[in-house]
């Protein structure tokens, strides 16, 4: 059987996610790697990121990050997120731009596998989703960027509705399975997300809790990976492991590997 390597948010730092695949010997012939999201940003090598996985072939994958979305919506020249990003602006001029947003838009929101009872996604599920719900949800947004990805990304931005329902109008609803998958913190019992905190474990919002203490039963035998929340950093529980562990931010580089019945923990240092 395959190692699957998860490995935590990148942000556009290639030279540390090099040194963290040199440390696993990495082989793509015979390793899948796996990333939580938010491949770029911030890191100052998103470019050099964006191509290597990309040149990986079946051999990596990535869930989409916040990070990523705002990649793309850059891309499709939505006013509101215009501003100016230097690397951003790097990877449009690349040569091999179409190439690797194409690539891009083309990952999923959420990743499963049933057999290993294995699941990611960038930064977490809403309360009332098993593992099959969190599927259906995440392809409908995948289908979205697929077909119309103007549109989606035209009202993409947002922190309304703050609740999944099963009823909302289609725009509405693509926006809050995308907050829920990829910006997502804390969260109440029902669903009701939280965004005035960045994470601080210190001061949690009145009436909420970080999300996977509402985790459905449904993934009591699961182990679901994520990231997006550097301020929490390295956390494992008996159904979750956050792999966020702030490279940008001068933190490390971490990777989940599994093999077999083994699992261990590696990690590089940022600075």
């Amino acid at each position: 059987m395959k190692r699957q390597i998860m490995i935590g948010d990148v942000q556009g730092c290639a030279t540390a996610l090099q040194r963290l695949l040199e440390k696993l010997n990495f082989d793509p012939t015979s390793d899948r790697l796996r990333f939580a999201g938010d491949l770029v940003n911030r890191g100052g090598e998103s470019l050099e990121t964006l191509k290597f996985v990309h040149s990986l072939g079946t051999s990596a994958m990535s869930v989409l990050g916040n990070h990523d979305l705002h990649l793309l919506a850059y891309a499709h020249h939505y006013p509101r997120v215009r501003k100016h990003n230097r690397e951003f602006e790097a990877i449009l001029a690349s040569p091999d731009s179409q190439k690797l947003l194409s690539w891009l838009a083309a990952q999923p929101l959420f990743w499963k596998s049933d057999k290993r009872r294995l699941a990611l996604v960038h930064a977490g599920i809403d309360p009332r989703w098993d593992p099959a719900a969190a599927q259906q949800h995440a392809q409908e947004v995948e289908q979205a960027i697929r077909r119309n990805a103007e549109r989606f990304f035209t009202h993409m931005y947002g922190d309304r509705p703050r609740r999944w329902k099963p009823h909302q109008p289609s725009q509405a609803r693509l926006r809050c399975i995308t907050n829920v998958m990829t910006r997502m913190r804390f969260c109440d019992r029902k669903g009701r997300l939280d965004f005035s905190s960045k994470g601080d474990m210190e001061n949690v919002p009145k009436g909420f809790r970080p999300w996977f203490d509402f985790l459905h039963p449904g993934w009591a035998d699961w182990t679901l990976v994520f990231g997006h929340w550097s301020m929490l950093g390295l956390f494992q529980n008996d159904r979750v492991t956050g792999l966020d562990t702030g490279c940008v931010w001068g933190g490390s580089l971490t990777a989940l590997i599994i093999d077999g019945d083994e699992r261990r923990l590696e990690s590089v240092s940022c600075g």
